[in-house]
C-alpha cells in the first residue's frame, strides 16, 4: 500500500505541516501541527496513510532555507495537486510565479492567469490551494491592499508577507 510520508517544522510564524507524496513531490502544506488535519485539502486521487517523518529531504532544506531568508528556495520543490478545472490548475502554476516581495491583487492574479475577469475563479483557485508556501497564495491581496483571507488565519498571511519584505 502506498503512503505520504509527513513532517512538522517549527516555523516563526507557527507550526508548518507538510504531506508529501511517494516521489517527494509537496500535495499539501499548512501552518499547522496536525499533518493529518490536511488529508481533506488532497484529492482523494492521492490521498493515503501518513508516514511521520522527523525530515523530509530537499523539501524540508528548502524550508529552512526560505526561513533563512532564501526566498527563492520554495519555488524548486515540486507540488502534486490535481483538480477537475483547467483554469484552476494553471492558477496555480502562475501563482508560483508570483515573487517573493511583490505581492499581487486578485484582479492583476485573474489577469496574469490571462482571464483578467476572472477575479473570483482566481480567488477560489486561492481558497483551494492545498500546498500553502509552496504554491504562495499568501502573495494574493485586495484590490484595495488589504489583506483578504488566508485558511491558515491573517497573522500567519501578515508574518509570510512581512519576511518576503526583506
Amino acid at each position: 500500500m502506498s503512503m505520504n510520508d509527513s513532517t512538522v517544522i517549527a516555523t516563526p510564524a507557527g507550526p508548518l505541516s507538510i504531506v508529501a507524496g511517494p516521489d517527494g513531490a509537496v500535495r499539501a502544506a499548512g501552518f499547522t501541527g496536525e499533518p493529518e488535519s490536511l488529508l481533506p485539502l488532497v484529492h482523494p486521487s492521492m490521498r493515503a496513510p501518513l508516514r511521520h517523518r522527523s525530515d523530509l529531504g530537499p523539501v524540508s532544506a528548502a524550508v529552512a532555507s526560505y526561513l533563512d531568508g532564501e526566498l527563492a528556495a520554495i519555488d524548486v520543490v515540486p507540488v502534486e495537486q490535481h483538480t477537475r478545472g483547467v483554469f484552476m490548475a494553471y492558477a496555480w502554476q502562475v501563482l508560483r510565479e508570483v515573487k517573493p516581495g511583490e505581492p499581487v491583487t486578485y484582479t492583476g492574479f485573474a489577469g496574469l492567469a490571462g482571464r483578467p475577469a476572472a477575479v473570483r475563479a482566481a480567488a477560489a483557485a486561492c481558497a483551494r490551494n492545498a500546498a500553502a508556501l509552496f504554491v504562495p497564495c499568501h502573495r494574493v491581496l485586495r484590490t484595495d491592499g488589504t489583506l483578504g483571507g488566508y485558511r491558515w488565519g491573517l497573522d500567519v498571511k501578515k508574518w509570510l508577507l512581512g519576511h518576503e519584505r526583506r
